[in-house]
């Protein structure tokens, strides 16, 4: 049971600087149990598996897998499949669109070219964000909690939300970038909170940050979706903007977010680092 095998670099701005995923192709002889027991091995934040669609539709099917559960729909596991897809020499059914079906539904992703700030072109991909599954103000309950996973005062929060597209985020917006920068969270708690600052410099607008479970994540496809479609909602960001995630863990992603008025775009650059053979069974 052989498998070609991808590692891939999600929102980087230089080699190694964005979030790792791994990525399995012709994963259909995997059951769920092998797949959960794949991802926990690897251990990176996710591990996707590459299936035959069941929508007509689709390009292709994807599961995703934490080293902990299943996930019905994650950013840079959208991103980073759908560039190991393409590397695999197939062409989606619309030119230029690649429609992925995972749990959540139908992702449509897109390839473009754009300007880096140096004025060079660069390839980047492009999921359209999900409907949030769960929207609106939190609790003081849950406000509480979220605030308790990362040390701060509910009282240094300027405004906050769930944004649920799939993870389960919860939003907290503070003041600026420095405080988020600042944040010294606990180092074990059940908490999936997203945290977003606006920046005083030149370079990306945001600063976002994201925790699950105690660790932090070093760019989010899915929070910076959610938080887009906060932000926007709140009227404080233009159609295009840029944000910036992974500082504290030495790493420097760059998200490209763009509002064409009908749907919110996450995009970045996808870069694979490594390929070869992931080998499933026990042969000698």
């Amino acid at each position: 049971m052989e498998h070609e095998y991808f590692e891939v670099d999600v929102f980087a701005t230089s080699p190694f600087s964005g979030n790792p995923l791994a990525v399995i192709a012709n994963a259909g002889d995997l059951d769920t149990e092998q797949m959960q027991a794949i991802a926990s091995w690897i251990n990176f934040s996710e591990t996707s598996f590459l299936l035959p669609p069941t929508e007509s539709s689709a390009d292709y099917r994807v599961r995703i897998f934490t080293p902990f559960e299943e996930l019905p729909f994650a950013g840079h596991p959208t991103l980073g499949s759908a560039r190991a897809w393409r590397s695999l020499g197939i062409e989606p059914h619309k030119h230029g669109r690649i429609v992925q079906e995972c749990a959540l539904g139908l992702v449509t992703i897109q390839e473009e070219a754009i300007r880096n700030d140096e004025g060079n072109k660069q390839k980047i991909f492009s999921f359209a964000t999900p409907d949030l599954l769960k929207s609106g103000p939190l609790t003081n309950d849950d406000l509480a909690s979220a605030c308790a996973a990362l040390n701060v005062d509910p009282s240094e929060v300027v405004d906050h939300s769930w944004g649920d597209n799939g993870p389960g985020w919860k939003i907290l917006q503070l003041r600026d970038a420095e405080a988020v920068r600042e944040l010294k969270p606990q180092t074990s708690h059940a908490e999936k909170v997203g945290v977003v600052g606006l920046s005083d410099g030149e370079g990306p607008e945001y600063e976002v940050r994201a925790f699950m479970f105690g660790l932090e994540d070093p760019v989010t496809g899915s929070l910076n979706g959610s938080v887009a479609q906060f932000m926007r909602e709140r009227k404080l960001v233009p159609e295009s903007y840029t944000a910036t995630q992974g500082s504290q863990l030495g790493r420097a992603g760059v998200v490209h977010v763009f509002d064409d008025g009908k749907e919110i775009w996450i995009g970045g650059s996808v870069h694979i680092r490594i390929s070869g053979t992931l080998t499933s069974g026990n042969s000698l």
